[in-house]
């Protein structure tokens, strides 16, 4: 009878997150300005989200798909960052093996519902310019709740999958992970089993909720883009163009870190690199969308205003 090689290994039950340790000397530094970063991400999407609820104008179905986003990028950055803001201080930089495949599991859900959820704002948007007249019949309350539900559950059932075939790995050494979080390749990259299988599930799913939807977003904004060049008025294409501005420039952003942060060789020259394309799509673009959908936005503008002078009024 042949024994597998690792069942003659020690199995591992905690991992080493390396994070930044190649600059030490910034910890410091890395630390307060991440954690800054952390606070503006919570409290943007927060005040965006309260923004929605509490001004009865903003109850459309574009403004129940941001508020999910927002909610979603809440979470998304509440999976990373802390700890992340723990191993730039501590000496002891381990995570358990369950906390790391926990930690992996909803950053992947998280990401998958993130690229659904902009196909599906991507798909409102079309709507609302290609088919104002159908848009009310439509987008409707119940079909909007079963758009973003179908979102969630999509993407948590999927990662889910891909999550299973992890738990069942061994891993056997090395024990260091040279990122900042948990990440599908640097844990596949420790086990000493076959991955094949592993890895090409992996990549089936990824593919579905990145790929699919990308297409889908492009498709949408071809249709949108051609509907605006063909309004005759320039006032009327700016005003039309202006409902969709937001959401493409955040599709834009995350889209393009996404496809930066893989198409990085891997390789050590290249480790700080791709890490540095990773802050960018799990920090910098949840914290920067609030800021892009109130810069561009100026239903988010009167609802801010009128929030204030509310307060104001309550104060004198």
């Amino acid at each position: 009878m042949v024994i597998p090689p690792w069942e003659n290994q020690t199995t591992i039950v905690e991992f080493v997150l390396r994070g930044f340790s190649s600059i030490r000397q910034l910890n410091i530094s890395l630390f307060v300005m991440f954690f800054s970063f952390y606070i503006l991400t919570v409290s943007g999407n927060v005040l965006i989200i309260l923004l929605v609820l509490i001004n009865h104008h903003l109850h459309t179905p574009m403004y129940f798909f941001l508020v999910n986003l927002s909610f979603l990028e809440i979470w998304y950055t509440s999976n990373i960052v802390p700890k992340m803001l723990f191993i730039i201080i501590a000496e002891q930089k381990v995570i358990s093996v369950a906390g790391c495949l926990a930690q992996f599991y909803f950053f992947g859900s998280l990401a998958a519902t993130e690229c659904l959820l902009l196909a599906v704002m991507s798909y409102d948007r079309y709507l609302a310019i290609c088919q104002p007249l159908h848009y009310p019949i439509l987008m409707t309350g119940p079909f909007c709740i079963k758009l973003a539900a179908s979102s969630w559950l999509c993407s948590f059932f999927l990662t889910a999958i891909t999550m299973v075939l992890l738990s069942r790995l061994t891993f056997c050494g090395p024990s260091e992970i040279d990122h900042f979080f948990c990440d599908f390749t640097p844990l596949v990259h420790l086990s000493c089993m076959d991955t094949s299988l592993t890895e090409t599930i992996a990549f089936a799913t990824s593919s579905a909720v990145t790929l699919v939807p990308f297409l889908l977003i492009t498709a949408s904004y071809s249709c949108i883009l051609a509907t605006i060049l063909r309004i005759p008025s320039g006032t009327g294409r700016r005003k039309a163009f202006s409902t969709c501005s937001s959401h493409f420039t955040v599709v834009t952003v995350f889209y393009g870190t996404l496809i930066a942060t893989y198409l990085v060789p891997s390789s050590n020259s290249s480790q700080l690199l791709h890490k540095g394309f990773s802050l960018l799509y799990t920090i910098l673009t949840p914290m920067f969308n609030p800021i892009i959908y109130s810069l561009r936005n100026r239903d988010i503008h009167k609802a801010l205003k009128r929030c204030l002078s509310k307060k104001s009024d309550f104060l004198k």
